[in-house]
């Protein structure tokens, strides 16, 4: 969660809305949020292996709304379906990295999530099919794309 901006604070529950995460804002509503930008995902997994190249990340440090373990991330492409917990998503599209969260990598260099330069190691932005209530630990299905 956040009032904006990053990083997104970790909470136990929340509603998931067409719009997004109950109590989350975005700031920049021309590159973040609406109906195809409602959730931003990324991986802990990733997270773990950029720490391990010595990046200060952390979990929603990134802006990340939902992060999530032991998915195989070469799954999560646009497209592809996402069940977690009672809540339905459909991911839309790579969300490219901006210099507001440089301070998550060594000397600033966020393009290490960008889809363009460093495939496969991007957040995703993703639209709510079916909302819902998530809670820290619920099971996450991933649906290839068709």
């Amino acid at each position: 969660m956040s009032d904006g901006g990053v990083p997104k604070r970790p909470v136990d529950d929340c509603a998931v809305l067409a719009g997004g995460l109950e109590g989350d804002r975005q700031r920049d509503l021309r590159y973040h949020g609406g109906p195809d930008r409602a959730v931003s995902l990324y991986s802990a997994d990733l997270i773990r292996r950029l720490q391990a190249e010595g990046h200060p990340i952390v979990s929603g440090a990134i802006g990340e709304n939902l992060t999530l373990t032991g998915i195989d991330w070469t799954m999560m492409v646009p497209g592809a379906l996402l069940r977690v917990g009672g809540v339905s998503l459909e991911l839309t599209a790579y969300a490219a990295p901006c210099k507001k969260i440089a301070s998550a990598f060594a000397a600033e260099y966020f393009v290490r999530v960008s889809q363009k330069v460093h495939p496969g190691w991007s957040r995703l932005y993703a639209r709510v099919l079916a909302p819902g209530r998530i809670a820290r630990g619920d099971r996450v299905i991933v649906e290839e794309s068709a």
